[in-house]
């Protein structure tokens, strides 16, 4: 009788598979069915202690790894599940993260780190996850260490430099060495504009017409040569040179078929940039989005499916049998004139890791619009976003046909560029930049043609434009600073830090973000060389593919950084940070009132503190009356997300609120107030209903 019970208790042991999220967990349990039990660790379960450095300087950087405080359930439920289990898979993300969770499971789990159960796949649908299981493979440690050797190496740098930036300057603040880079490159960007002296230039738009055609020109040069026009008098000579009642020469024209080939598929990089530019998602949205797509979502009758493949990559290689997808959808949605022999191919960065594959829908056949009501609208958004990349990745080139005309009279030339667009290829799906046709009419050599009009017009070269998230990230990239799994936070710790703060979704330094920069460009300037942090993340990698040794590449860097902390602890003076009087008392006790600088910028409070604890919102008045009270003025305001916006004095007497600035103006058609509106080239005067706007200002 023992012996049948003991029979039926092995019948129902289960195998148990450890994934991070409760969301793959769930899909994943769906494809493997009733043998088999799968649990999320929600993340990493153990990390180096908060309240200490937790390396042991003596014995090679060993670390001090404890228990994540507040995951003692999840561990005790995990260990509980894990004896219980036949056989334990460790199920998590296919990268140094995913190993390093899969290494602390089974040291916590007490399981042999040689034992093949460590089971990884691209995406998350029903054939991949099953084959994936069926050749488990053991833990591979040159991954283990690669992601612990750059957690030592943060730890190092933030946790010997906030301390000091604590001390020295205020408490709070942090420092890091990608966050120190991207700091760096956004107040460099700022010396750039600020030094920047505008150059005057000329353009001489013209207006041509040969019969009753009429088309557009820009003046060229003089004498077959580019000749640029620097200022009204340089306008003048060419003016006075033209006979402007006589014929104007058609003396060359080129005719050309020019090809505009699709871009790869995403990397990681490229995805938060276009979401960014298209979207305007932040990069942490983009991969809250992105994460949730490849986890997995139900989908009705076709059950919980991962939408995409794995998120955080830097490659732009596609499998053979998602090439073949692809090209049998393109084949039977558009025909075989769409469908690419050979698909474009991405080249990847220097240092670039080719462990997997783009990010791609797992299933090209699973449209945007056939999944958009069982998607939220982020999640549609960038679905539609991969989706769309990567199919017009696998297909033709768009074909222009291509005029490009010269036209000559007293050796002053003007060109005229015509475009037409002949096929559209890739285009009929991702169209980043929209191609206009620019027709110009049936012109020969030899052909004469006259000017209706000419309009010259004075510019200023511009200075480089702040970087926006998406070039920022691009900016990391080129430099080699991070890799796909940095980029989102960093930038969400030099906000949060109030180092640098979003301006009309422009990044601008603070003047706390100066004053640490220039802390560490004068005691660190390790940390912010663009080619030291990026041989460093070559070395990095290199202890993933197993050419370097963990330990070696953290002493080559902490010898001369230990250093540079002691030279920093001796001769940095504390900051002080004025603070200005408000020019007002405090209303409570009368003292007067300081500017002071707080966590999401300036603030008025009491010169008094921590006696007198009053403070009050610093607000900006625009100069114009309330539009709905006719009494307060509207200031500017900041919302808990730190969006300005705009709202009245009064309130909370009067409620009026405008994300938008209001000009102080109504308008003509319905007297509804008008607003300023950001767009490209300027700012633009618009009725918020739609029925009114005014010329673009620059």
């Amino acid at each position: 009788m023992a012996t049948t019970k003991k029979k039926s208790r092995a019948k129902t042991q289960k195998k148990l598979v450890i994934v991070e999220s409760p969301a793959k967990a769930k899909t994943i349990e769906k494809y493997l069915g009733r043998t088999y039990k799968v649990m999320a660790s929600l993340g990493h379960i153990r990390d180096l202690p908060k309240s200490k450095m937790g390396i042991d300087f003596d014995n090679d950087f060993e670390p001090h790894y404890i228990s994540i405080r507040g995951k003692g359930d999840v561990i005790k439920k995990l260990r509980s599940e894990a004896k219980k289990a036949k056989q334990v898979y460790l199920a998590a993300d296919p990268d140094r993260e995913g190993e390093s969770i899969a290494w602390h499971l089974s040291y916590l789990l007490g399981l042999d780190v040689n034992d093949k159960n460590r089971v990884v796949f691209n995406e998350i649908t029903k054939d991949t996850v099953k084959d994936a299981f069926k050749s488990p493979r053991s833990i591979n440690m040159d991954l283990v260490d690669a992601q612990q050797a750059r957690r030592i190496l943060d730890r190092l740098v933030g946790y010997s430099i906030s301390p000091l930036l604590w001390q020295k300057v205020k408490k709070g603040l942090s420092a890091g060495r990608v966050q120190s880079i991207a700091l760096k490159l956004i107040i460099d960007r700022e010396n750039e504009i600020k030094a920047f002296e505008p150059v005057e230039y000329w353009t001489i738009d013209s207006e041509f017409k040969k019969g009753r055609s009429k088309f557009m020109a820009s003046y060229y040069g003089v004498n077959g040569k580019k000749v640029d026009l620097n200022n009204n008098d340089d306008v003048q000579k060419i003016l006075g040179q033209l006979d402007r009642d006589g014929d104007f020469d058609i003396t060359k024209v080129v005719k050309k078929e020019r090809k505009r080939m699709p871009q790869p598929p995403f990397t990681t990089s490229s995805m938060q940039q276009e979401a960014n530019r298209k979207l305007r998602f932040r990069t942490r949205k983009t991969m809250m989005a992105a994460q949730q797509l490849y986890e997995g979502i139900n989908i009705g009758e076709g059950g919980t499916q991962g939408l995409i493949t794995y998120m955080r990559t830097d490659s732009t290689r596609i499998s053979s049998i998602a090439k073949h997808e692809a090209s049998q959808f393109l084949h039977e949605k558009y025909g075989a004139e769409y469908a690419a022999t050979k698909p474009v191919k991405g080249k990847l960065p220097e240092g670039a890791q080719d462990a997997h594959e783009a990010i791609r829908p797992s299933s090209v056949f699973r449209t945007p619009a056939s999944l958009k009501d069982y998607l939220s609208n982020d999640q549609f958004k960038l679905y539609q976003l991969i989706w769309n990349r990567f199919v017009a990745s696998q297909m033709t080139p768009a074909v222009m046909d291509t005029m490009a005309v010269t036209i000559e009279q007293n050796k002053v030339m003007f060109r005229a560029n015509g475009s037409k667009l002949k096929f559209d290829g890739f285009l009929k799906i991702y169209n980043s930049d929209k191609e206009k046709d620019n027709l110009l009419p049936d012109l020969n050599e030899g052909d004469t043609v006259k000017l209706s009009k000419t309009d010259p017009a004075q510019h200023f070269t511009q200075p480089p434009a702040r970087y926006s998230e998406a070039n920022l990230i691009k900016a990391l990239e080129e430099n080699g600073v991070g890799r796909p799994s940095t980029y989102a936070p960093t930038l969400d710790t030099i906000q949060r830090r109030y180092y640098v703060k979003l301006n009309a979704r422009r990044f601008e330094p603070t003047e706390l973000g100066e004053i640490v920069n220039g802390i560490i460009l004068d005691y660190f300037p390790d940390i912010v060389n663009i080619d030291f942090t990026a041989n460093l993340e070559k070395d990095l990698d290199g202890v993933e593919e197993g050419d370097k040794n963990w330990v070696q590449v953290i002493k080559e860097f902490y010898k001369p950084f230990s250093k540079e902390v002691e030279h920093a602890t001796e001769d940095l003076e504390k900051v002080q940070i004025k603070e200005e009087l408000a020019g007002f008392d405090c209303e409570v006790c009368g003292s007067p009132m300081v500017v002071k600088m707080g966590k999401y910028g300036k603030f008025y409070a009491c010169s008094r503190f921590p006696d007198c604890r009053n403070t009050q919102a610093i607000v900006k008045e625009i100069g114009v009356i309330c539009p709905k009270c006719h009494k307060g003025q509207v200031i500017e305001r900041k919302s808990k997300k730190n969006r300005i916006f705009y709202g009245c004095s009064r309130y909370p007497d009067c409620d009026f609120v405008s994300w938008d600035k209001p000009v102080g103006r109504d308008c003509p058609k319905d007297g509804h107030f008008l607003v300023e509106k950001k767009v490209k080239g300027g700012l633009q005067v618009i009725c918020p209903n739609g029925d009114y706007e005014e010329p673009v200002q620059n």
